[in-house]
């Protein structure tokens, strides 16, 4: 046996130049925005300067300034322990629906400061469920806020997504809104519901826990995600995946290749097909897909091949249209080649696409700015650098947000070794703490803001309200 090897040398490196000018675009773009946000700064002054005798930093129609202080002195005094959490999941990572010392972890903290936490909630080994409610809550007259956290980490990557600081930033939250609470019983009235939330990475857990119940009542529902940029809001594309697999018959290859029908061609032109019907997609529409299998020896005809899939959109809608047309093209190549065609969908339920609600981002951008943080608004990064969360899901049942908070360096992507790294740096020890005030003020205001929950429930039915997420695809 010889073995020739070639090399001629054509492996090109990928150009760094997208992603150069991409990165240059998105700071002239947010220039732009905070000159934009500073005039119209400056010109807010002025009215109030004329009309109110008190014109200093507030944050508006909400929760007044001493709330907003001592909230935000309570979540500083929990430095040391949303750090020492943020290190221990980091160092200790546990994949989808396996997070048992991850969740206990999250719950002891909880307990630590009086909260009463279920570990094993809403029919999930490894979800997290609290509350915190005033002593004269009535479900009938107050409001009811729900505050998420994830903790589960990538295969093979650990926390290279950061849901390490996402669990602190929860948690962090929820016990600075009872430690408010129970210095000062009147200081919102209301519930505050405590959600851990596992398998987030390709399970969908918070549409298992949907489904059971979490989010019945509620009236909001927030969380943020680490990112290489602070943003008030970002595209997260809905997803959805497909197993494909193609039955044909086999036959000796040489003899009697005509006595065959070979299961790999269909799977080959499913995707190439799938290649072609990139030029017609929408800008916003993403399709992965690699074959898994396709034979064994090369003197075979294949009477096996499959293929997993992934489908995302910006839209409910286009990401239904679009799981269509790949359904076509499947069966378009099955019907090519004799070969039978099995699709699966969705193993474990869809993700949609995240609606975010302005009125309640607008809260955690003030919170934010207390924090010297200047989030960027929507449009700034380009669409293009999206992904995928099951928070969307959440968001068509509830008005929502789902900003982005900075650990890293803008050229520093989600689920990779630099990001796993950002994830347990003093930079997320930071995003921890100012995370962790920004949900709990952006909570406390929806909770005391009877015309801020008006424009939020407004706003999330004008655009269209509850949506029927297990029956949407049918």
């Amino acid at each position: 046996m010889s073995t020739v090897r070639r090399d001629y040398e054509n492996f090109t490196e990928p150009s760094d130049f997208y992603l150069t000018q991409l990165d240059r675009d998105t700071h002239a773009r947010a220039q732009a925005a905070r000159a934009e946000r500073g005039a119209m700064g400056r010109e807010a002054g002025q009215r109030s300067a004329q009309h109110s005798p008190r014109h200093s930093a507030q944050p508006g129609n909400h929760a007044d300034e001493q709330i907003h202080g001592r909230l935000e002195d309570i979540v500083d005094s929990l430095r040391e322990e949303l750090t020492a959490l943020l290190h221990s999941l980091h160092q200790h990572p546990e994949i989808a629906f396996e997070e048992h010392r991850s969740a206990a972890a999250v719950a002891e903290l909880l307990r630590r400061h009086g909260i009463d936490a279920d570990v094993g909630a809403f029919g999930l080994e490894t979800a997290v469920h609290a509350e915190i409610t005033s002593a004269d809550y009535d479900p009938q007259r107050h409001r009811t806020i729900a505050v998420l956290a994830e903790y589960d980490a990538l295969v093979d990557l650990g926390h290279g997504c950061g849901h390490n600081v996402i669990a602190a930033t929860g948690a962090g939250a929820a016990v600075a809104l009872a430690v408010l609470l129970s210095e000062a019983p009147s200081a919102f009235q209301g519930r505050v519901v405590f959600l851990g939330t596992p398998a987030e990475e390709g399970r969908t857990g918070k549409e298992y826990m949907a489904r059971a119940g979490a989010f019945d009542g509620a009236d909001a529902a927030i969380m943020l995600h680490p990112y290489g940029y602070d943003l008030a809001d970002q595209v997260w594309l809905g997803r959805r995946v497909l197993t494909a697999e193609f039955s044909g018959r086999s036959a000796h290859a040489s003899a009697q290749p005509f006595q065959g029908r070979n299961a790999l061609d269909a799977a080959s032109l499913a995707y190439q097909g799938i290649g072609l019907l990139r030029q017609q997609m929408l800008p916003v529409d993403r399709i992965h897909a690699v074959i898994t299998e396709g034979g064994q020896r090369a003197s075979i005809i294949p009477d096996h091949a499959a293929m997993d899939l992934y489908v995302r959109s910006k839209y409910p809608e286009s990401l239904r249209e679009l799981s269509q047309r790949v359904e076509d093209i499947l069966q378009g190549a099955s019907l090519m080649t004799g070969t039978d065609l099995s699709l699966t969908w969705d193993e474990d339920p869809p993700s949609l696409p995240v609606r975010t609600n302005t009125a309640l981002t607008d809260r955690w951008v003030a919170a934010q700015s207390r924090r010297g943080r200047a989030p960027l608004p929507a449009g700034v990064v380009p669409e293009t650098v999206a992904a995928s969360t099951d928070f969307g899901n959440v968001s068509y049942r509830v008005p929502g947000i789902h900003p982005l908070l900075k650990i890293a360096d803008s050229d520093v992507a989600l689920h990779t070794e630099a990001f796993r790294a950002a994830a347990g740096s003093q930079a997320a020890e930071q995003a921890a703490v100012d995370g962790a005030y920004g949900l709990a003020a952006a909570a406390v205001d929806f909770l005391i803001d009877d015309a801020l929950a008006a424009r939020v429930r407004e706003e999330f039915e004008q655009a269209g309200g509850v949506v029927d997420v297990p029956g949407f695809f049918g």
